[in-house]
Parts: structure tokens; C-alpha cells; sequence
């Protein structure tokens, strides 16, 4: 026969017990703050990110149910339709010369203000202000009034001589440029971004190299951009992305309809009009998911590379 002893529990803590109970409140009072962000979450985007993938392989109209039909819309879409991939030529020759003209031209412009010219505020406030407004409707409106046959432009080479009723917006060749003109004007919140990391690179960098006889151009080479890197990274990113989603200035100066001759036919546009003119909702669907895929595949793939030209300080 064995005997089992009972040892004394030793009793908790005071200061123990009142501290687990403020961290369990503190836990439930983040929880309730959260909870707006989770049900928007989970409702608004989650749930509808879902439900497209569903609707991605079905025949749906808008009205009625949806009718599966497996693949059928990504086969399509590959094989038969030419609109698709003029979407994504345009879409990617918007990207692949916009973004580096965007990022040239605010790192310039903020190695110019980063001299420590006089009236800095105002010089950055001036070029700031059309990254606020420049993806807006009005001054998608106004570019078409700039660059139409009877427009701005036209009236301005007139007056040096040159007379022209060249619709820049209306000529298959041109139209696409305007827009890319746009999104360059657009270069102010990259360059404040620019600025700020120009202004973090420590001035004895500079010190030491002009002491070692290093030229203005050979400073830039081995100092400003390897030490800005991260930043032309993060600003190259931002701007891929934002080029994938550019559909206001091609929704304004087209009418929607993506001409002349599918000129300006980006892929998000391409979406709406499959979307919300022709109500193929599933096809919307379907091209949705491609460009989110499309999307990824750049991100990944800008994350690779940078871990050879990236450079950050603590490597």
C-alpha cells in the first residue's frame, strides 16, 4: 500500500495575478480596436477576393447564377483573345517607360534641392502638389484639353510657327505617351522620398572622397547610390504597382473605350469594360486573377534582384 503525499501549492503572487490581469485586459481592449479592421477585412476584401476566384471559373452574367465552367475562361483568354493581350502590351510599355522616366526625374530634381538652395519648403511644396492631384479625374480632363487637335499644346507651337491639328490623344501612335507624360509629372512624392534618403547619407561619405580626389559624377556612382538604394528599391516598387493599377487618365482621355485603336487600353480598363459594360463577370474575374498573379511575379521578381544591387548598411 502506497501512501501519495499532497504538496502545498504555493500560492500565486499578489503582484503576479494583478499583472496577468491588466495584460488580459490590455489584450482584450486591442482586440476590440481591431475588430472594425478585421471585419472590414474579412468582408470587404477578403470575401470578395474569394468569391472571384470562385467566379473565375464560372459563366456569370450579373443576373442569374453562375454556371461552372472550369478553366474555360482562362483558355479564352489566352487563345482567342487579342484584346487581352493588347491590354498587357500597353499596360507593360506604360510600366517599363514611365516608372524609370518617374524615378530619373525625382532623383534628380531632389539632388538639385538637396544643395540647400534657398526657399527649399517652397520649391518642394510646388513639386509635390501635382503628385496630389495628378491622378485625379479634372486633371485627366484637363490633359485631354492640353493635348487635343484644338488644344493647348497645338495653340503654344502655333505661336512659333508651327501650325498643327495633330491630335496627340486622338493618333494611335501618341496617345499612350500623353499618359506617360502624365504619370512622370506625377514624380513629386517620390522625390520627397528621395530627398529624405539623400539627406541621411552621412556628409563625411563625401568629405573623405573629395579628399581622395573623387569627381562630382564618381561621388554619385559610389556614395549617393549605393547608399540610396533601399529607397530607389522601395520608389520603383511603389510606382510598378501603381502602374499596374493606372486606370483614371486612360478611363478620361479614351471615354473608357481604351482607343484610338486600343492605344490606351490598360489591362485595369480592359477588366472594367469585360466587368461592368459587357457584365462577363466571370471573365472579369478570371482577368483579375492574372493580373494579381502578373502583379506577384514582378514583386518576386524585384525582390531577387535586389539582394544584388540593394545595399543596405548593417551587410
Amino acid at each position: 500500500m502506497t501512501t501519495t503525499i499532497e504538496r502545498p501549492v504555493a500560492p500565486v503572487p499578489t503582484a503576479v495575478r494583478s499583472g496577468r490581469a491588466r495584460r488580459r485586459r490590455e489584450n482584450l481592449a486591442g482586440y476590440a480596436f481591431m475588430t472594425p479592421w478585421l471585419l472590414g477585412f474579412v468582408f470587404i476584401i477578403g470575401g470578395p477576393v474569394v468569391v472571384s476566384l470562385y467566379l473565375s471559373f464560372t459563366d456569370y452574367a450579373v443576373i442569374g447564377d453562375a454556371e461552372w465552367i472550369g478553366t474555360e475562361n482562362y483558355v479564352r483568354m489566352f487563345t482567342s483573345d487579342p484584346r487581352f493581350w493588347a491590354a498587357l502590351r500597353v499596360t507593360f510599355i506604360y510600366l517599363l517607360v514611365s516608372v524609370p522616366l518617374v524615378q530619373v526625374f525625382a532623383l534628380f530634381l531632389a539632388t538639385v534641392l538637396n544643395r540647400g538652395i534657398r526657399a527649399l519648403p517652397v520649391y518642394r511644396a510646388v513639386f509635390y502638389v501635382p503628385s496630389l492631384i495628378g491622378g485625379s479625374v479634372a486633371i485627366a480632363i484637363l490633359w485631354r484639353f492640353i493635348f487635343e487637335s484644338d488644344g493647348l499644346l497645338n495653340n503654344l507651337l502655333s505661336v512659333v510657327g508651327i501650325d498643327t491639328s495633330y491630335s496627340w490623344i486622338g493618333t494611335p501612335s501618341t496617345a499612350l505617351s500623353t499618359l506617360i507624360v502624365l504619370n512622370i509629372w506625377q514624380f513629386g512624392a517620390a522625390m520627397i522620398i528621395y530627398l529624405a534618403g539623400l539627406k541621411n547619407i552621412p556628409t563625411e561619405l563625401y568629405e573623405a572622397a573629395q579628399i581622395d580626389g573623387a569627381g562630382a559624377w564618381r561621388q554619385f556612382r559610389s556614395i549617393t547610390l549605393p547608399m540610396l538604394s533601399p529607397v530607389i528599391f522601395f520608389n520603383v516598387l511603389m510606382n510598378v504597382v501603381a502602374a499596374f493599377q493606372a486606370f483614371n487618365s486612360a478611363y478620361v482621355v479614351s471615354n473608357g473605350t481604351g482607343g484610338p485603336a486600343d492605344s490606351t487600353l490598360f489591362y485595369t480598363l480592359y477588366l472594367y469594360q469585360r466587368g461592368f459594360v459587357d457584365f462577363d463577370m466571370g471573365y472579369a474575374s478570371a482577368l483579375g486573377w492574372v493580373l494579381l498573379i502578373i502583379s506577384g511575379a514582378v514583386a518576386v521578381l524585384l525582390f531577387t534582384l535586389s539582394r544584388r544591387v540593394v545595399y543596405y548598411g548593417d551587410e
